[in-house]
């Protein structure tokens, strides 16, 4: 397959971000450069030609910031500095240099919700209830028995809200009490938010990707949170005690748009000298409201992120409504996206298995809309099982048991067969363990083998981005096909794809005769390239076809 040639950079257009497919790297498990058995910057730059081997088009980098890693760098300490684990300033510099000669963009994890307990800010603030930063963070007198302000819960547990006893009031925070809420009513906070997105455009960064981007603005009054009718009926994974409240109060209040169109214009000034990106993480299920954080005019987030496919059934119908959902939910110049997995989900074939996963890696690559792919996933990478002295999430450790904690999704990227699976030296201790099967699961034993799942990756993208109808056409379902079958066409001017998808593992046979001959250009299996009449398509258990189809007229 002749991995890690490096590709010429691509003649970029003016929407990169509309045709490309993101990459996403957590820097702790992607490569291991310094032999500390984290991963870092250096790991990253050593691993660029892969990248564009494998047909990406931009990286984006979960935090990297000075941290006390709490959270792994969520809880961040100086939002314009590199944590020393990961390197420094320069060799970011260089990162994003040499990503940019190769054709790769750089987009950034930007964490605006919250800061380490740690952050200068932060300690300004809760040193005294005169001091200046005081109103930066959120400060509330307790009711008179004492007790947290109102009923508020954090998402990793426990109430919201931290009793401080030297300043006699509590703090907010959504998610761990190490991580306090900024206050982004106060203009000096936006202000100095706002700085920190411009310290990173002008070092030449690409786009963000937005964390936690529906919580920065909460119910001015701070209203109780009404009881959820239904605690046992979610749209997501199950959270516990926060799934007893309908979370109507504690995030995206209605002047969250207002910040978001401020946000954007921005990176409009930005995009003058070459197009910028956010990205927005929006656990958020009625598509109807999710599709407002485009703003009306377009003018909001580039893409709030959209994780429908994480935590649904893994069925064709159910696959199939929720993208009609997210299509009917769009404005004409809205761009929809997709992901299968990320660092905080359980991996797409731990979910549905090593077989359905090929089915789910040509369904991201090519419904309409940008696709980001978890690093790993592109070989087939699974969660692992973590030991108890091993677990570090905060979020296991605050709910034990309870299935949340999300090391398991985030172990070494399995390079080769050699110890630690290339990761790190043989000599160093990974910060997390490496999976067991890392001797047949890895990037160097797929890239000799042509029907592994790498194999079936690096052709996706590749034919994804030869293709204007898979890179930037429109999409139109297809009626009348088996109930295990998601069957749709992508068109672009004349050109026009079939995409046919087996859901089960039986063989289906699907009757579209109005479309006549077509040709299969690949399959899940890897092992067809042929003619065919589409009055009688067979698809095996577990096979997806990408077909080409005569030009339109």
């Amino acid at each position: 397959m002749g991995c890690f040639t490096e590709n010429n950079p691509q003649n970029q257009q003016a929407l990169w971000w509309k045709q490309g497919v993101i990459y996403q790297v957590y820097p702790r498990s992607f490569k291991d450069d310094n032999g500390d058995g984290i991963g870092d910057l250096s790991g990253i730059i050593a691993k660029l030609n892969y990248l564009t081997w494998l047909g990406v088009d931009a990286i984006w980098i979960s935090p990297i910031y000075p941290s006390p890693m709490v959270d792994f760098g969520y809880d961040v300490s100086d939002f314009t500095g590199i944590d020393p684990i990961f390197g420094d300033l320069a060799t970011f510099d260089t990162l994003v240099a040499q990503s940019h000669q190769i054709g790769l963009k750089v987009i950034m994890d930007y964490v605006p919700n919250h800061t380490s307990d740690r952050h200068p800010w932060f300690l300004e603030s809760r040193s005294s209830r005169q001091n200046p930063k005081r109103d930066w963070y959120v400060w509330v007198d307790p009711k008179a028995d004492g007790s947290p302000p109102n009923n508020w819960l954090g998402s990793w547990g426990g109430s919201a809200w931290e009793w401080d006893a030297t300043t006699r009031q509590y703090y907010l925070h959504s998610y761990h009490k190490a991580m306090p809420d900024l206050n982004w009513r106060n203009p000096a906070v936006k202000e100095a938010m706002f700085d920190v997105v411009r310290f990173w455009f002008d070092r030449g960064v690409d786009g963000l990707r937005i964390d936690s981007a529906q919580r920065i603005m909460k119910d001015p009054h701070l209203r109780d949170n009404p009881p959820n009718p239904t605690p046992d009926v979610t749209a997501y994974k199950r959270l516990g005690d926060y799934d007893s409240q309908l979370h109507l109060y504690d995030k995206g209040h209605a002047d969250i748009h207002t910040v978001y169109r401020e946000l954007r214009q921005l990176l409009d000034t930005y995009s003058l000298q070459s197009p910028r990106v956010a990205l927005g993480e929006m656990h958020i299920f009625d598509w109807q409201e999710w599709a407002r954080y485009y703003g009306t005019q377009h003018d909001e987030l580039h893409m709030p992120l959209n994780f429908g496919l994480v935590g649904i059934s893994w069925k064709a119908s159910v696959v199939r409504r929720l993208v009609e959902a997210v299509e009917a939910a769009l404005l004409p110049e809205a761009w929809p996206n997709y992901v299968l997995s990320n660092h905080d989900e359980p991996r797409v074939t731990t979910r549905i298995g090593s077989r359905q996963a090929r089915i789910g890696m040509m369904l991201l690559l090519t419904l309409r809309g940008t696709p980001t792919l978890y690093y790993g996933d592109e070989i087939g990478m699974h969660n692992i099982e973590i030991p108890p002295q091993y677990v570090q999430d905060p979020w296991e450790k605050n709910m034990p048991g309870m299935g949340l904690g999300r090391d398991p999704e985030r172990s070494p990227m399995q390079w080769d067969s050699s110890p630690n699976a290339g990761f790190c030296p043989p000599t160093a201790e990974p910060w997390l363990p490496i999976a067991g099967d890392y001797k047949q699961v890895n990037v160097a034993t797929q890239c000799d083998d042509r029907h592994s799942m790498l194999a079936l990756t690096h052709s996706l993208l590749k034919i994804r981005r030869a293709t204007p109808a898979l890179a930037r056409g429109s999409y139109t379902s297809i009626e009348g096909v088996p109930q295990d079958c998601f069957v749709y066409v992508r068109q672009f001017g004349r050109q026009r794809r079939l995409i046919a998808l087996n859901f089960s593992g039986s063989e289906q046979h699907i009757q579209l005769p109005e479309m006549g001959n077509g040709f299969v250009l690949i399959s899940t299996h890897l092992d067809r390239e042929e003619p065919i009449d589409l009055a009688s398509l067979h698809l095996r258990g577990d096979e997806g076809c990408i077909i080409e189809l005569p030009d339109s007229i």
